[in-house]
């Protein structure tokens, strides 16, 4: 079975094509990625409008380069999947409408997939995938989630953030820093020439004795340093408060991952979205998990944004395990709000 992946949740524009053969980790066979990063930039954040222009001008020639790489024809598309939710809403209806026109020109059925289920089971894509079960953090843009994964579908939410996710704690604070957009990549860079003990910065609800997580009182705390620096610090005073927000973020996300292996008995963390990409998080996770017996899985590097590959190997998994039925109906719809526990 080939699955034809298309993902336009946000600011990228991913395709991908996996195989499955009814047993074992569906295969990727090739995917391509166009980041809209340059075309934001000059707004300090996405534009909704833009962004779903652009998917426009590029998922076709997206789809025949995946196609041409793979070596697969379209005729031998046997499935159609796209990110039905949650995300920009006019950008998701770029991949859906793409997707089932796609679909009914090849009489072929479609699956809308959870953009969240996606990163939550990339790691399946790596050189060294987890096994069932386990406990995954996301962390992915607006989410933060802890959750207990028995199989495909079988998904309990442990704890999520209440406001603020860590995601949007590193790029609201590197705006804050004036390090422009995408701020997270940046603030982790310029955190290696800094002290993460500079500044006592809070790690929000860190003994709240729950897995919740909450990073909006951070921001405000970052916001607050950076105004007693004044109003020209020196550059080393910047990469300071940088490493100190990047040690506030990473130790709550490293402590809660922990309690939540703990709590449920779990020996094995699975951790994927865009913040998964950060090299501190993976070498503090890597260093518990040593310590205490534990195994931790990431998604490859470039698989941690959003991209087509996770789009098509949630809908092959799904399919596979027969958690989901594609579908000829082509009519379609979009949830910009969706959350993971209400996948069916």
């Amino acid at each position: 079975m080939n699955v034809l992946g298309i993902e336009s949740s946000c600011d990228e524009t991913g395709v991908a094509l996996v195989s499955s053969t009814g047993s074992g980790v569906p295969r990727l066979r090739a995917h391509a990625l166009h980041s809209q990063v340059q075309m934001h930039e000059a707004f300090g954040g996405v534009v909704p409008e833009l962004a779903s222009r652009d998917h426009i001008r590029r998922v076709l020639p997206l789809a025949r380069e995946v196609l041409a790489q793979a070596g697969c024809s379209l005729q031998q598309v046997d499935v159609v999947a796209f990110t039905r939710g949650p995300g920009l809403a006019g950008a998701l209806l770029v991949g859906a409408g793409v997707a089932c026109g796609l679909a009914a020109a090849l009489d072929v059925p479609t699956l809308g997939v959870h953009h969240l289920e996606g990163h939550l089971l990339s790691p399946f894509l790596s050189v060294d995938p987890p096994e069932f079960p386990f406990v995954a953090l996301l962390v992915s843009g607006g989410h933060t989630q802890l959750m207990r994964v028995e199989a495909v579908g079988r998904y309990e939410l442990l704890g999520e953030s209440i406001d603020d996710a860590a995601g949007e704690a590193f790029d609201k604070s590197a705006k804050l820093l004036g390090l422009g957009y995408p701020g997270g990549p940046a603030l982790s860079r310029l955190a290696e020439q800094g002290r993460a003990d500079a500044f006592a910065l809070p790690r929000p609800l860190l003994h709240s004795g729950n897995l919740d997580f909450s990073f909006a009182g951070l921001k405000t705390a970052v916001l607050t340093q950076h105004r007693r620096l004044g109003p020209q610090p020196t550059p080393q005073q910047v990469a300071d408060l940088a490493a100190s927000t990047q040690a506030a973020i990473v130790e709550v996300l490293v402590k809660k991952s922990l309690n939540a292996l703990k709590t449920t008995g779990l020996k094995r963390l699975v951790v994927s979205g865009g913040v998964g990409a950060n090299a501190e998080l993976r070498r503090q996770l890597d260093a518990a998990a040593k310590k205490r017996g534990l195994r931790v899985h990431y998604p490859e590097l470039e698989l941690c944004t959003d991209n087509g590959a996770m789009i098509a190997l949630a809908a092959a998994m799904r399919l596979q395990a027969g958690a989901a039925q594609a579908s000829k109906d082509y009519a379609f719809d979009v949830r910009p709000r969706w959350p993971l526990a209400e996948i069916t």
